[in-house]
């Protein structure tokens, strides 16, 4: 008898290795446009005379217009080439981006964010779908942890480097960073990816609106879209107030916080290889459970906290990390377990949107429960952000469960279906 191979332990080849990798700077690069937002935050507060209302909007603009273009893509996102896609988006993202750089204003920040997440957006979907279509599922855990180290490499270089450049020049600065580092990348996935249309072998006759409309009727798609938008509302409704809070509350002075966002960021480097590998030995649920329940309790301590050395705030920022990222790949792989593969663009863009769309929505009711009554007093109601985001990571933990259920008879089936072939195909050698 024939021994079965294990495909979490086979290598990857050195092609998949490419796509990781430019996959994974393409996320690292957007993730940073994104994250960015939430370290620079106090300083562009003080600098345009921000209330956490108005900058709350800024945060929210980029989700908002990011799922709302999704939307709008996702009835065409299985009908291209992914690689030409990718390619077009992220030309978008680059001048949005450097848009930013050269706002002068409130109102031009406001629209650069727009066109940012407008193309932004949709990036995260493609390059899931391209994960989805290029490697199985049992090796996407591994894939989707290094995907997701682009997170941690955001706060490892590009926070800290963004932070210092910041610090020296001004908020703009960062930005225009980012706008070179992205042209670099693109020339890289110009000339290193190939075309990836596969999903274009099998033939669909539906328009981008029924096609749309057909993955929206899907039930065990919408339980999917379910559950990715209740783990997007938490982070995005804590995230964009970390610096202010850091400051303001913790007494972190500014110098320090290219530190702090490093130290967490490092962590993250060595979590998600090992959550990836978990995610594949172990029931992803399960994993995810786990991580929900750690993350809660960290929430709630971390936004109740009061003036403490340093070191602690390091270790409540790395502890945080460990639950969010150890939610993020066992809970991302089962979501792209959901979708078939001629269904996988639209659902990826779906996906994204709602989670584009419950971030922006989080971020601007955030910004209505917080509370600063000026530039340098400490930020309130914080404490009550992290009662909402505890109760959110309790549903969705049920959401998950739902998903995980999903997939698992999904699997049972496709084994079934496969012993009745394999039983027909000897029973017809028997009678040869």
């Amino acid at each position: 008898m024939e021994k079965k191979i294990n495909p979490s332990k086979i290598k990857f080849e050195s092609y998949q290795v490419t796509v990781i990798v430019l996959l994974a700077l393409t996320q690292f690069s957007v993730v940073l446009d994104f994250m960015v937002m939430s370290p620079l935050g106090d300083m562009l507060m003080k600098s345009m005379s921000l209330s956490p209302t108005q900058f709350g909007l800024v945060v929210s603009a980029y989700g908002i217009s990011a799922g709302i273009s999704g939307l709008l893509t996702a009835g065409f996102a299985d009908k291209f080439d992914r690689k030409k896609l990718l390619q077009f988006f992220y030309v978008g993202f680059i001048l949005g981006t450097l848009f930013c750089g050269l706002s002068i204003n409130y109102p031009m920040l406001i629209v650069a964010r727009i066109v940012t997440g407008i193309f932004g957006g949709v990036i995260g979907s493609i390059s899931m779908a391209i994960v989805a279509d290029l490697f199985p599922i049992q090796q996407r855990g591994r894939v989707m942890g290094f995907m997701q180290m682009g997170f941690g490499a955001s706060q490892v270089l590009g926070i800290p480097i963004s932070l210092y450049i910041a610090n020296a020049w001004d908020w703009k600065a960062p930005f225009l960073m980012i706008v070179g580092m992205a042209t670099i990348i693109l020339t890289a996935i110009t000339f290193k990816l190939q075309p990836v249309t596969k999903h274009l072998d099998i033939k669909n006759d539906k328009n981008a609106f029924h096609h749309l409309l057909h993955t929206l009727k899907q039930r065990h798609y919408r339980t999917g879209f379910f559950a990715t938008a209740l783990l997007s509302l938490g982070g995005f409704m804590m995230m964009p107030w970390g610096s202010a809070f850091a400051v303001n509350n913790l007494h972190v002075l500014p110098g320090q916080l290219p530190i702090l966002f490093m130290v967490a960021g490092v962590s993250t480097l060595f979590i998600m290889p090992l959550v990836g590998k978990l995610s594949d030995k172990m029931d992803k649920y399960y994993l995810f459970m786990i991580a929900s329940f750690w993350m809660i309790a960290v929430v709630l301590i971390y936004t109740n906290l009061t003036p403490v050395p340093l070191w602690v705030i390091m270790i409540f920022n790395v502890a945080m990390m460990i639950g969010i990222m150890s939610r993020m790949v066992p809970s991302m792989t089962l979501v792209t377990a959901l979708p078939e593969m001629h269904d996988r663009g639209a659902f990826m863009s779906i996906n994204s949107s709602l989670q584009q769309i419950a971030g922006g929505l989080a971020a601007g009711v955030g910004g209505l429960i917080v509370v600063q009554k000026s530039k340098l007093s400490p930020l309130e109601h914080y404490n009550h952000l992290g009662i909402v985001i505890s109760i959110l990571s309790l549903i969705g933990i049920y959401a998950v469960y739902r998903v995980s259920k999903v997939v698992k008879s999904r699997e049972q089936q496709k084994s079934l279906q496969a012993i009745k072939e394999t039983n027909v195909e000897v029973k017809t050698e028997s009678l040869w």
